[in-house]
């Protein structure tokens, strides 16, 4: 078994702002392959199942989003090793993905609650570039909505991050990371 995990905040108001890359993805991989997510009110997340992998959604905005990946991964009895978490990275340029096998939160407040509720920095993560920052504080930057002319570059970033994950699933961390970084 295998867990996918997208993060992002829950609600309309937050649905195209830029810290829900995570989400993002996810949402485009359940309408491009038709399979949806229900809530689940108990693991705090949305979830979805196809074959041996489960993706979620964290119900818990994104602060807490370690409750649910430790939910879930109680109920289920999955290894850290066979967990993905995707996630926006304000140091990367929109457009560019990174794979990472384990490291810091690097200021990142979801990834911060993962490694705490899961005890390990030792988890794989694909980070989507959402950057270049401007000269706003980065919590105000994250909050806001993607630009019209960033559309087309945030359509193709998800594209190629569900494929990178795919690659990921049958090839693992190091492949994906020499083919996709």
């Amino acid at each position: 078994m295998r867990l996918i995990v997208g993060l992002g905040n829950i609600g309309e108001k937050y649905c195209f702002t830029r810290h829900n890359a995570g989400f993002m993805v996810l949402d485009k991989w359940a309408l491009d392959e038709s399979f949806s997510f229900k809530e689940e009110k108990k693991l705090k997340c949305y979830i979805a199942r196809k074959g041996e992998i489960i993706f979620i959604k964290p119900t818990t905005y994104m602060n807490l989003s370690g409750e649910a990946v430790r939910a879930v991964m109680d109920y289920y009895k999955i290894d850290v090793k066979d967990i993905i978490v995707i996630y926006d990275d304000i140091a990367l340029d929109l457009g560019r993905i990174r794979f990472r096998a384990n490291g810091s939160d690097g200021g990142h407040n979801g990834i911060k609650s993962v490694i705490q509720h899961i005890g390990t920095n030792n988890f794989d993560r694909l980070k989507i570039g959402i950057g270049p920052q401007p000269n706003i504080p980065s919590e105000n930057y994250v909050l806001q909505n993607f630009p019209k002319e960033n559309l087309e570059t945030l359509k193709s970033v998800l594209k190629k991050s569900i494929e990178a994950v795919n690659f990921y699933l049958g090839n693992g961390i190091e492949k994906a990371q020499n083919k996709f970084n």
